[in-house]
C-alpha cells in the first residue's frame, strides 16, 4: 500500500493554460505566491476603497450635519423665545395671573393669538417657587414642579437658555405624542415687579429639515472632493499598475533565467562528473580487479585482500557519484524518458530511508519540456519530504485525465504520509526559502498547473497537471 491521499482541500498556485500546452514566455496569472495582481483586481479594490472612503465621509457627515442642525435649531429656540418674551409676553402680563380670572383669559387669549402655532406648541409661565401661573394647557395652572439650577440662574440672573426636553419630566407629560421638542427659557418681568420665567417649546422638526440641508451639502461637497481626488490620482495609479507589471515581469524573467541557469550547470556539472570522475573511477575499478587477480594467480592472497579493499571502497564512492550524478540531472530523461528517470530518483531517495512507489497508468506521451518539468516537480518534492516532512512512504502516479475540450491532460500526483503543514505558508514562504515559488513560477510559465492539499498532521499531497492540445490521444511513453 501506498501513501494515502490527505483529506485535506486542495488549494491551486497555478492555473492550468486554457488553450493546452504554451511552454515558455507564459507569465503568471496571479493565483500562486509567484502570480502577480490583475488589473481587474486592481480596479476593484480600488473602487471598494474609494466606495468605503464615501460611506465613511456620507456617515461622519451625518452625524457632523445632525450635531450641528440641533445647535442651530436651539440657539434658534432661545432666540425666538427671547423674542417673544420681551415683545409679546412681558408687555401683557399683569399682576395677577392666578387672581384675576378676566386678566388670565385676555393674556390666554394674546397667546393663543401671537405665539401659539406651527413653531411654538406650549407655553408656560412660572413663578420662582416652580408654579405654574399660566400654561395654554389649563390642566397645569397652579401645579408646582418646582425650577432646576439653570432654570432658576435663568430667572434670577435674567439671559436666555434652551435644550431638548425631557419629555419623561413630569410637567411635560401633556407633550408627550407631539415628538421631540425643544424648550427655552428666557426672565420677563410682571407689572408689580415680580421675576417670572416665559418657557417656550418648539417642535423639532425644525432640526430635521436642517439636518437634511447640511447633511445634503456636506455629503456632496465631500463625496465630490473624494471622487475628484480620485479622477487626479487615477493616472498615478495607472502608472504605478504599469510599473508594478513591470517589476514582476522582471522577476519573472529573472526567476526563469535562473531555473534555466540552474539547469544548464546542473547539466554542466552532470557531463562533467560522468566524462571525468565516473569514468576515471570505473577505470581504476577494474584496474584494481585486474590487479588482484593477478596476485592470486601469483599466490599473493594479502597483496590481493588488500586491492579487493581498495576496489570496494571505489565502488562504494562511485555509487554515491552517480546518485548524486541523478539528482544533478538523470541521463535516463533524455534516453529513456521519464519513467526511468522517476525510478532513478525513487532509488536515490530510498537510500535515504523513504519508501517511494511510481504508478504509472496510461497517458499521452510527454513532450520533452514536459518530461523535464515532471522531473523537475518530483524531485522538489521528494528533496522537501526528505528534508521536512518525516515520512515513511511516498506514492508519485502519473494518469491521464479529460477536460471539457476533451483534451487529454497528463496528471502527476504526489502523496505522503508525513506531518503535513499549513498551506498558507506557501504564499508568505520564508526569507531565503525560494523553491515552491521557483516551482510555481516554472508551472506557470509552461502553462500548466499545480495544487497542494495539506494540513497539520494529515500529510501532504501535489497535483501538477499538464494540458494537452484538444487532438492529443492517449499511450503510454
Amino acid at each position: 500500500m501506498g501513501a494515502e491521499r490527505t483529506a485535506a482541500p486542495w488549494v491551486t498556485l497555478a492555473e492550468p493554460a486554457a488553450g493546452g500546452r504554451t511552454g515558455r514566455g507564459r507569465t503568471g496569472g496571479g493565483t500562486g505566491p509567484g502570480g502577480g495582481t490583475t488589473r481587474r483586481a486592481l480596479v476593484v479594490r480600488l473602487v471598494a476603497a474609494a466606495a468605503l472612503v464615501v460611506l465613511v465621509v456620507v456617515a461622519v457627515g451625518v452625524l457632523v450635519a445632525r450635531r450641528l442642525a440641533e445647535d442651530e435649531a436651539i440657539n434658534d429656540a432661545a432666540r425666538s423665545a427671547e423674542l417673544l418674551a420681551d415683545v409679546v409676553v412681558e408687555p401683557a402680563l399683569g399682576a395677577g395671573l392666578l387672581s384675576d380670572e378676566t386678566e388670565r383669559l385676555a393674556f390666554d387669549e394674546l397667546i393663543r393669538a401671537q405665539v401659539i402655532g406651527d413653531d411654538v406648541v406650549r407655553v408656560k409661565i412660572w413663578n420662582a417657587d416652580g408654579t405654574i401661573l399660566y400654561s395654554d394647557e389649563p390642566r397645569l395652572i397652579g401645579e408646582t414642579f418646582g425650577l432646576d439650577e439653570e432654570e432658576l440662574e435663568v430667572l434670577t440672573d435674567g439671559g436666555v437658555d434652551s435644550e431638548v426636553s425631557d419629555l419623561s419630566a413630569p410637567e411635560n407629560r401633556f407633550e408627550r405624542g407631539r415628538g421631540t421638542l425643544l424648550e427655552a427659557y428666557h426672565s420677563v418681568t410682571a407689572a408689580d415687579g415680580e421675576q417670572l420665567l416665559f418657557e417656550a417649546y418648539f417642535p423639532y422638526d425644525r432640526v430635521s429639515a436642517r439636518t437634511s440641508e447640511l447633511w445634503t451639502a456636506f455629503s456632496l461637497l465631500s463625496a465630490g472632493s473624494v471622487i475628484a481626488l480620485i479622477v487626479l490620482l487615477a493616472p498615478v495609479g495607472r502608472r504605478l499598475f504599469v510599473l508594478v507589471r513591470r517589476a514582476q515581469a522582471e522577476r519573472e524573467t529573472m526567476l526563469l533565467q535562473a531555473v534555466d541557469a540552474s539547469s544548464t550547470e546542473r547539466m554542466r556539472i552532470a557531463g562533467r562528473l560522468h566524462d571525468g570522475a565516473i569514468q576515471d573511477l570505473t577505470a581504476s575499478i577494474l584496474a584494481l580487479r585486474s590487479a588482484a587477480s593477478s596476485a592470486r594467480t601469483a599466490g599473493d592472497p594479502a597483496l590481493a585482500g588488500r586491492l579487493d579493499d581498495a576496489t570496494a571502497t571505489l565502488h562504494a564512492n562511485l555509487g554515491g557519484l552517480r546518485t548524486l550524478l541523478v539528482d544533478l540531472y538523470p541521463p535516463s530523461l533524455t534516453a529513456a524518458g521519464i519513467r526511468p528517470a522517476l525510478d532513478d530518483l525513487a532509488t536515490a531517495v530510498r537510500g535515504r530511508g523513504v519508501e517511494v512507489r511510481i504508478v504509472e497508468g496510461p497517458h499521452r506521451p510527454l513532450a520533452p519540456d514536459e518530461a523535464r518539468l515532471v522531473f523537475r516537480v518530483v524531485r522538489e518534492v521528494l528533496a522537501n519530504v526528505v528534508k521536512h516532512a518525516r515520512v515513511t512512504e511516498v506514492t508519485v502516479e502519473l494518469s491521464a485525465s479529460r477536460g471539457r475540450s476533451r483534451a487529454e491532460s497528463v496528471v502527476v500526483e504526489i502523496h505522503d504520509d508525513g506531518r503535513g503543514f499549513d498551506p498558507q505558508l506557501l504564499r508568505s514562504p520564508a526569507s531565503g526559502h525560494v523553491g515552491v515559488p521557483l516551482l510555481v513560477d516554472a508551472v506557470q510559465s509552461a502553462g500548466a498547473g499545480l495544487a497542494v492539499a495539506t494540513a497539520p498532521d494529515a500529510g501532504t499531497s501535489w497535483r501538477l497537471e499538464l494540458p494537452g492540445a484538444p487532438a492529443a490521444r492517449g499511450g503510454t511513453e
